[in-house]
């Protein structure tokens, strides 16, 4: 039994409580029913159990069906619809994700178990989309919610569930987590070798500490670059701050830094020269200014400059809501730091494109609320200059230093209102 309706509108703890139960009962095999009273219409809301995840002859199934691969002829008057052209020549081969992003809804959309199409699946769409008359001989991607997810995290989850307190990933990655990506390797292989097909790219994001859980990651990073990286690889590391990426469920930011080290060997092994597009957030709950300025101060020493950034903001069926309504952390209760004034998200999000001279005033302003103001200046170190007014504020008190000095007598020397010296003891 969760909490009331009339009790989550008064009482966010108890709001939270009732979001974490909901959490954990999210599973197709582990999951209860529940059920939410409201005490003023006399009646109750029932929630039943997950749908089983889909089969992979279910998935096949499905995806077999005779789909017309574009949009509703309604829309042509409009001018169509442009999104199309990403996702037209592109292959789902999953469902699900154990990935745990806690801003992210997918473990109450399709579940945490992953589903995957077969070979013989996929590679028929893939001839069938090199019949297509406007198929150049590119497929976009072949992926799913996480590309390099194709099978369930462990063995255990199809008899008894996913685990409700524990995450398959995360800062601290379960030990029996089975990370493999052989069968995915030979997928893009068969992919590769279908007639009429140049090149096969994998665009959806991948879980870059998954790569490193694999025994094998080295093999599947190296096809990945060789074949499947379109000079750009999407990879979601979302913070710098470890308290702040504890909250948002991912990795801690050495696992990143260790990948893209290991993806920046592979690339000169192989004599290529792609990069990395780090995905990032800010004023996700927990994150404070200081937060948005240590990772200001990151992409300044990697030379990193975002020219796409996401300001967080609440979504429905997410943990990151849950914290960002509720201001507690509803694993253990304890209360988290939420950047809920909309000037202090303009300013964490300015501070990631510091760079950018219409984000100056913005930069200068959350550098003087976190007491930062080293950061202002023409210092190596810098994240913005000083406005004009500034500058010339700090020539003036420096002038004054140098007038006011001492002669030979010890008398002090400095100069009045008309220019002229006056001189006064020490004393």
């Amino acid at each position: 039994m969760l909490p009331s309706y009339e009790d989550i509108c008064k009482d966010k703890k108890k709001y939270a409580k009732s979001y974490m139960k909901q959490y954990q009962n999210c599973d197709a095999v582990s999951g209860k029913q529940l059920a939410e009273r409201y005490v003023k219409d006399n009646c109750f809301v029932v929630v039943n159990p997950s749908q089983y995840p889909l089969t992979t002859e279910e998935m096949d199934a499905v995806y077999d069906l005779p789909y017309e691969r574009t949009y509703h002829p309604m829309y042509e008057k409009m001018g169509g619809v442009p999104s199309i052209e990403e996702v037209k020549f592109s292959l789902a081969s999953c469902r699900g994700c154990f990935g745990g992003c806690n801003f992210c809804a997918l473990t109450f959309h399709q579940g945490r178990t992953i589903s995957s199409r077969s070979h013989e699946s996929l590679l028929a769409e893939a001839e069938l989309l090199t019949k297509l008359p406007d198929f150049k001989g590119y497929i976009h991607d072949v992926g799913g919610p996480t590309a390099n997810f194709r099978h369930p995290s462990c063995h255990k989850q199809l008899k008894v569930g996913v685990c409700p307190n524990r995450e398959c990933l995360g800062q601290n990655p379960c030990p029996n987590l089975e990370a493999d990506h052989s069968d995915y390797i030979a997928l893009l292989r068969k992919l590769r070798d279908v007639p009429g097909v140049k090149k096969v790219f994998v665009r959806s994001g991948i879980r870059f500490d998954y790569i490193l859980q694999d025994p094998n990651g080295n093999d599947f990073l190296e096809e990945l670059v060789k074949f499947h990286v379109s000079g750009q690889l999407k990879v979601a590391p979302e913070h710098v701050a470890d308290h702040v990426l504890a909250l948002m469920g991912k990795p801690k930011h050495e696992v990143y830094q260790r990948f893209k080290t290991r993806y920046e060997k592979m690339n000169q092994k192989n004599g290529m020269e792609q990069y990395l597009v780090p995905y990032f957030i800010s004023s996700h709950p927990g994150c404070t200014l200081q937060d948005a300025i240590e990772l200001a101060e990151y992409f300044r020493d990697t030379h990193c400059s975002p020219e796409q950034v996401q300001d967080f903001y609440p979504t429905p069926g997410t943990m990151s809501t849950c914290m960002f309504y509720t201001g507690l952390d509803p694993r253990n209760m304890q209360p988290i730091y939420i950047a809920k004034d909309p000037r202090e998200k303009e300013l964490q999000r300015a501070l990631m494109q510091y760079r950018f001279p219409e984000n100056a005033s913005k930069v200068r302003e959350a550098l003087r609320k976190a007491g930062r103001t080293d950061l202002i200046g023409n210092g190596p170190k810098c994240l913005v200059k000083a406005e004009k007014k500034e500058v010339k504020a700090r020539e003036d008190r420096k002038t004054s230093r140098t007038s006011n000095r001492k002669n030979g007598k010890g008398e002090h020397i400095s100069k009045n209102s008309f220019g002229r010296e006056k001189k006064d003891k020490w004393r």
